[in-house]
């Protein structure tokens, strides 16, 4: 037993050295190699060549890059088979300056021209209609006054769509020989429907005396506007009596007596009105189916339903 132990530690002894032996032996034969590299010196020698040998190098460079790309897209075309050429992208003012110009050349259709609403001037009253109006003496010579509107409106020539349309309100005295005895504008919307309607009662042809053989006083807004603003008067209600005005009985003056007790209009007597006219002159005529038309349909512009509930 004590012999094997020998041996085996023999036999191990003898390994060891082989492999130390082998490792020193290898750091032996490296170590030299890493100091030459680093020991050695680099030496560099710059030529100067001659500029056609730099233009020869230079153009043999460029062809070898141009077959190098060649081969590169050769090879990317035939993998992608379906990809599409890159577009140039194109500055913004460039294409902006593009559009303009191609609007610029297209033609623009023709604008229609908008017809302007106009309304000729309404007829003059007739011999007949003077007539009645010369003996009508009810509301203040309604008739009177209906007719000399609408005679100097006839005179005024045809309303046009415009900045000319407008109306003129006037202040009028007829005397008793049915002469003009004073004309005032009391305000207008048109210097053009002024004018015109001063003109107008310049040139009135003679009227009949005033119903009632009196001045008349009274106003009247002639309208010189493309549309209808003033119809045929009713006149089967003028005999009935006027409403009663409104009296607020707050308001005072400031110079009249001030009543300090005074009866309120709903919880008091109601105002007198004017006593139904008993001597109501017969008309020979009655209201025209003009005048019975626009009168209802006035009534229902009034008083329907879709303006009391605010529809147009």
């Amino acid at each position: 037993m004590p012999k094997v132990r020998i041996i085996i530690l023999v036999a191990l002894a003898l390994s060891l050295g082989f492999h130390a032996g082998l490792l020193a032996l290898s750091m032996v034969k490296a170590q030299p190699h890493r100091s030459s590299t680093v020991s050695e010196s680099l030496h560099v020698r710059l030529v100067i060549a001659p500029i056609e040998e730099i233009r020869h190098a230079s153009n043999a460079g460029q062809a070898k890059r141009a077959s190098l790309a060649q081969l590169t897209t050769g090879s990317l075309a035939h993998s992608t088979k379906s990809r599409s050429k890159p577009s140039i992208p194109t500055p913004p003012n460039v294409e902006e300056k593009e559009r303009v110009r191609i609007a610029d050349s297209i033609p623009l259709p023709p604008v229609p021209e908008k017809k302007l609403a106009s309304m000729p001037a309404p007829p003059a009253p007739t011999s007949e209609e003077w007539k009645l109006a010369s003996t009508y003496t009810l509301k203040n010579s309604k008739r009177y006054r209906y007719n000399w509107g609408q005679l100097v409106r006839s005179m005024m020539g045809t309303a046009v769509e415009g900045p000319q349309q407008g109306q003129v309100r006037l202040h009028i005295e007829i005397a008793p020989n049915g002469k003009i005895a004073k004309v005032e504008v009391l305000w207008t919307t048109s210097e053009t429907a002024e004018k015109l309607a001063l003109q107008a009662i310049r040139s009135l042809p003679p009227l009949p005396p005033t119903p009632t053989g009196k001045p008349l006083v009274f106003e009247k807004t002639i309208s010189f506007e493309p549309n209808e603003r003033e119809w045929p008067p009713i006149y089967k209600y003028d005999c009935l009596p006027d409403p009663p005005s409104f009296h607020n009985p707050f308001a005072w003056d400031g110079s009249s007596t001030q009543h300090t007790a005074q009866e309120h209009p709903e919880t008091g007597s109601p105002l007198p009105s004017a006593p139904p006219q008993t001597d109501c002159p017969p008309d020979s005529s009655s209201d025209s189916i003009d005048a019975e038309e626009k009168d209802m349909k006035r009534q229902f512009d009034q008083w329907g339903s879709g303006r009391l509930n605010g529809v147009d």
